[in-house]
């Protein structure tokens, strides 16, 4: 479970910025209890959060943040084969960024135990400048390595274990960790028990979903979950029923007898279902609906972290406040499995028609300042959030902010000027 992600110098994010799904004391009846607890209080997590914003405010750069992460770990840039150092994209808009490093540090709870964990690493274009992992495992913290390079001439750079906490041979480890690769991945990779489960997160619970340009590659992993020998029945017979319930005139889906391939099953008015031409004859909506339910059943049943970029790209505003509830239904998610996604469909936020599947604190605002600097906000902070409130109608108007600073039809008047122009110099 990841109860809160921190990043800082990434894109348009130049100042540290927290993702929290933390629950407030606002939560109405979404949060899952974690077991864990801090000052003495039990800590909830939410298992659904938004991000609104307004085009390049932001929003998409916090998710992608995350998926520099979920590479980075894996690969700890490590092929060889490409440019040396780091391929990482500090702020753009600031000289001095350029010499900054970058900041990346998670929160999570592991295991049945739900133990806390924060990792976090800080790279420069040429090498990782500090790395560090802290464990929590009876509520207190310890120190299982801090990472620092002082000096230029600082190969791997100075590593610290202050505590037992890290158990295994450790000094191989840090002979076989170049500048540019992490320490966490090389544990793993030589195969260290106390850190192979933060680095098996990494791995196998964060599932990015971007905006279209995956959708044949997710399209494909799907089609082959859905052919497996072992879970593919039970897979098939999900997804086949979530199509029909959302009333896309789909009844099911079904093998070809012949190629294997999957097909959706249609509705026809005085016959039997059938099958189209998955890539020549469904649209594009469909399309985008199947590549999603892969990757949304899977987090449902492993557990992990789904990230959907403009959820609202891919579906109708019912059908995502139907994903939303999927993750808060107890029964449906008891992993639980969470979601973060941007969107600019304030619908989600009710009641006019999703009636509303977000709580008061699972909704964050990104903001872009004058100097091109991204934050991120909860709407509770932004302005006080009655649970009453119309949100949908406040977000829409702007009480929160993240929406375009235009009066009505100044597009179409500046256009308009500029063609009178043109037309005057003709």
């Amino acid at each position: 479970m990841l109860p809160s992600f921190r990043v800082a110098n990434h894109r348009s994010i130049r100042e540290e910025t927290e993702l929290s799904l933390v629950a407030t004391e606002l939560n109405e009846h979404t949060a899952r209890e974690t077991g864990a607890s801090a000052e003495g209080r039990p800590v909830s997590a939410l298992p659904t959060v938004g991000i609104y914003g307004a085009n390049a405010s932001g929003k998409s750069n916090v998710l992608h943040a995350l998926r520099f992460m979920h590479s980075a770990v894996p690969d700890s840039f490590a092929d060889r084969s490409r440019k040396a150092g780091i391929p990482r994209e500090p702020f753009a808009l600031a000289a001095e960024a350029q010499e900054e490093t970058s900041f990346f540090e998670v929160d999570l709870l592991l295991g049945k135990d739900r133990v806390r964990y924060t990792y976090g690493f800080e790279p420069s274009d040429e090498r990782v400048e500090a790395e560090w992992l802290h464990a929590y495992p009876s509520g207190r913290r310890q120190i299982w390595f801090d990472r620092e390079a002082d000096r230029p001439d600082d190969e791997g750079g100075e590593f610290r274990f202050p505590g037992t906490g890290l158990k295994g041979q450790k000094d191989l480890i840090v002979t076989s960790t170049r500048p540019e690769a992490l320490f966490l991945t090389v544990g793993a990779t030589l195969d260290n028990p106390s850190l192979a489960a933060v680095h098996r997160w990494f791995v196998d619970n964060l599932w990015p979903v971007t905006s279209g340009g995956d959708v044949p590659h997710r399209t494909e992993w799907t089609r082959g979950k859905l052919t497996d020998r072992k879970s593919g029945a039970a897979l098939r017979e999900r997804i086949g029923a979530l199509p029909a319930a959302a009333d896309l005139g789909i009844a099911g889906l079904t093998l070809d007898p012949e190629s294997g391939e999957v097909q959706l099953l249609h509705r026809t008015a005085d016959g039997p279902p059938q099958a189209l031409d998955f890539w020549n004859q469904e649209s594009p909506g469909t399309h985008a609906w199947f590549a999603f339910l892969g990757p949304l059943f899977h987090v449902l049943d492993k557990g992990g972290v789904l990230l959907v970029d403009e959820l609202d790209s891919s579906l109708h505003p019912i059908l995502a406040a139907e994903v939303i509830r999927l993750f808060q239904d107890h029964e449906a998610n008891p992993r639980p499995a969470q979601l973060i996604f941007t969107t600019h469909d304030a619908t989600l936020l009710g009641p006019s028609v999703a009636d509303r599947p977000l709580d008061r604190d699972q909704v964050r605002i990104a903001l872009k300042n004058a100097t091109g600097e991204s934050q991120l906000s909860p709407i509770t902070a932004a302005r006080k959030a009655r649970r009453d409130d119309n949100r949908e109608r406040r977000c829409l108007h702007g009480h929160y902010g993240g929406i375009p600073r235009l009066t009505s039809g100044e597009i179409a008047r500046q256009i308009a000027l500029i063609e009178e122009g043109l037309r005057a110099t003709a």
